[in-house]
């Protein structure tokens, strides 16, 4: 998708790109009526994602844990190439959504790549208020200095919880993991024109009633192997792998496999740094390496609260 902040990095990640565009999102794992990922191999290519959710073998294909979890694959992922900084922008909590006619997102960003000074903005720096934040706004001030700044590199993360005002500094290439929405309320977008010429929408009284004043200079994951996220609406694992195969799925569940570097291998498919896979709940499929991998899988019943 062609963004007026993006860029040209995806071609390094493996996605061809039309010539000549700016191209900030890439959506890998999308079950939504504007947008469906299908299946490029294995038995099952050709069929798109929600045709496999909503079909009668979908505890078969995405194990015990995608019972009671929507009509919708409850995960999207994103490639996000940051040539320029993105909004200042929120979604809204649970409590709050309904009411604004929008969905909540809570999303995580692990960084595939990072220039010398990437950073990214998240949460409110000490001190900052809901009037002080809002005065600013009124005055037109540049309010993406009132949040906290976070240097990244390749390799960190951070959790975005709905409420939380962020925005993504120039330099980033994130994969981003969310719940399955695409409700963002711009804040601030520093006067910029879009790609049609004309200034973006704002919403700024829709973002005031989203964003968690309390919500003060929130930490990076840090790097390295390990669970690097796990919530009510996924579950995150980061895995360095060797040429020998391991089963990276819970017993009996799926997962869904993004490669960062290396060569992945999984049967008798190979994937190299940028592409999205999926191993079925139903198969016995390890995957190996040499490479680097995210590894997501749909939350567990005690995380989602049932």
């Amino acid at each position: 998708m062609e963004r007026v902040w993006g860029g040209r990095a995806l071609e390094a990640f493996g996605k061809p790109l039309p010539e000549g565009a700016v191209i900030g999102e890439s959506w890998e794992v999308v079950d939504r009526p504007e947008a469906q990922s299908v299946l490029a191999s294995g038995p099952l290519a050709g069929t798109d994602l929600h045709t496999l959710w909503s079909g009668p073998d979908r505890e078969r294909i995405f194990g015990a844990r995608a019972h009671g979890a929507g009509d919708r694959f409850p995960i999207l992922v994103k490639l996000l190439d940051a040539r320029d900084t993105l909004s200042v922008q929120v979604h809204p909590p649970t409590h709050r959504a309904e009411e604004l006619g929008g969905e909540p997102k809570n999303e995580l960003w692990y960084l595939a790549g990072a220039t010398e000074d990437a950073h990214l903005f998240a949460g409110l720096r000490s001190g900052v208020t809901r009037e002080s934040f809002s005065a600013a706004l009124e005055a037109g001030e540049d309010v993406s200095e009132m949040l906290h700044r976070l240097p990244v590199a390749a390799g960190d993360a951070l959790f975005i919880p709905s409420g939380r005002v962020h925005a993504i500094g120039a330099g980033c290439l994130i994969v981003e993991i969310q719940q399955n929405s695409d409700t963002t309320y711009r804040v601030f977008d520093f006067d910029r024109p879009g790609l049609d010429g004309a200034i973006r929408e704002l919403h700024v009284p829709q973002s005031l009633t989203s964003i968690d004043f309390e919500d003060v200079e929130p930490a990076l994951r840090p790097p390295g192997d390990g669970v690097v996220e796990s919530n009510a609406f996924f579950a995150v694992t980061r895995l360095t792998l060797s040429d020998e195969p391991i089963d990276v799925t819970v017993p009996g569940e799926c997962a869904l496999v993004a490669v960062l570097c290396g060569e992945a291998s999984c049967g008798s498919e190979r994937f190299g740094p940028g592409a999205f896979f999926l191993v079925p709940a139903n198969g016995e499929l390890p995957v190996g390496g040499p490479c680097e991998i995210l590894v997501t899988e749909l939350p567990s019943p005690v995380n989602r609260g049932v």
